[in-house]
């Protein structure tokens, strides 16, 4: 049913050139000694927030060498480049206090970033998530411990291994035979704030078989074909978006009021319409979600000017 051209490329997150060096990670000793080479490059993450510095050309990340604090915090490895200059995430409260240089979350730096650097930044904040939200083992309640260079947690009573979580999400277009594209308000959501569909993979089911059931659960379509448009992280906390482009030959809307508190569909004149007059807002930069909306519009919304 899904066929695999037109792939969406250069989605914001997903641009990541770091060497993962995943066998690195088994070394008892690889984040002391990567924390006494001063080439190491050491990313701050403070709860959702990163280390910029304002250039010309927009934000760039600031990026130190290792400094005697370090041992206190929570540090992961990212990876080495292709110089072999490594990378660690060096994770703190949020609530440490925050001196210079400016400190923005992945959602605002994430478009402004190179490819290197947006793949840092999703890696740690993944991370940095994972670790925050599962600090007790869950087979007998006891505190864990970072251990494979912070991409394990162990438990010291019964010895287990808990790995970083991924959740799996499917996110879609839906187009009608006039090529119309469906656009959906969740209801805690504000006024204006359109979205293409989306929702959770749930067990036993396949990417296909979830944009089929969401489809159907949220508007009550039936859907006649799907193509694979491409994926990206997402870590807010932990997820994976597969997005896809579908098609159906229904077009009346039957509403889940749980999921979906208003829908409509649009031509690509109604959309820029409503982008120029202010009425509808976009999907933020970073998501797929508003790269598939650009794909079916053939345009960035960025390029629609607003009414004068």
């Amino acid at each position: 049913m899904a066929t695999t051209h037109e792939i969406l490329g250069d989605l914001a997150l997903s641009r990541g050139t770091l060497d993962r060096v995943g066998h690195e990670r088994r070394e008892p000793q690889i984040v002391p000694h990567l924390l006494r080479d001063p080439a190491t490059r050491v990313l701050d993450v403070r709860g959702a927030l990163l280390p910029v510095a304002a250039v010309s050309d927009g934000p760039a990340l600031v990026l130190r060498p290792p400094d005697e604090r370090d041992a206190d915090r929570l540090v992961v490895h990212l990876g080495r480049d292709e110089e072999g200059t490594a990378y660690v995430a060096a994770i703190g409260p949020s609530d440490e206090s925050l001196g210079p240089p400016h400190w923005l979350t992945l959602r605002q730096l994430g478009p402004a970033l190179g490819d290197r650097d947006a793949g840092i930044c999703t890696t740690a904040v993944a991370l940095a998530n994972w670790h925050a939200a599962h600090p007790r083992c869950p087979r007998c309640g006891e505190p864990t411990l970072p251990t494979q260079a912070g991409w394990v947690r162990q438990c010291p009573a019964d010895e287990s291994e808990h790995y970083p979580r991924t959740d799996p999400a499917v996110i879609m277009s839906v187009l009608d035979p006039d090529d119309r594209l469906l656009l959906g308000r969740s209801p805690h959501w504000p006024e204006g704030q359109f979205s293409v569909l989306a929702g959770f993979v749930e067990p036993g089911e396949s990417f296909e078989a979830a944009v089929a059931r969401e489809v159907a659960e949220e508007v009550g379509l039936a859907l006649e074909d799907m193509r694979y448009l491409g994926n990206q992280p997402w870590p807010f906390p932990s997820s994976v978006m597969i997005g896809y482009e579908t098609r159906t030959r229904q077009t009346e809307l039957r509403l889940d009021p749980t999921e979906i508190a208003e829908a409509r569909w649009v031509t690509r004149d109604d959309y820029v319409g409503l982008l120029r007059r202010g009425a509808i807002r976009v999907p933020s930069g970073i998501s797929i979600a508003r790269r598939i909306i650009e794909h079916w519009l053939g345009r960035p919304v960025d390029s629609v000017a607003p009414e004068a």
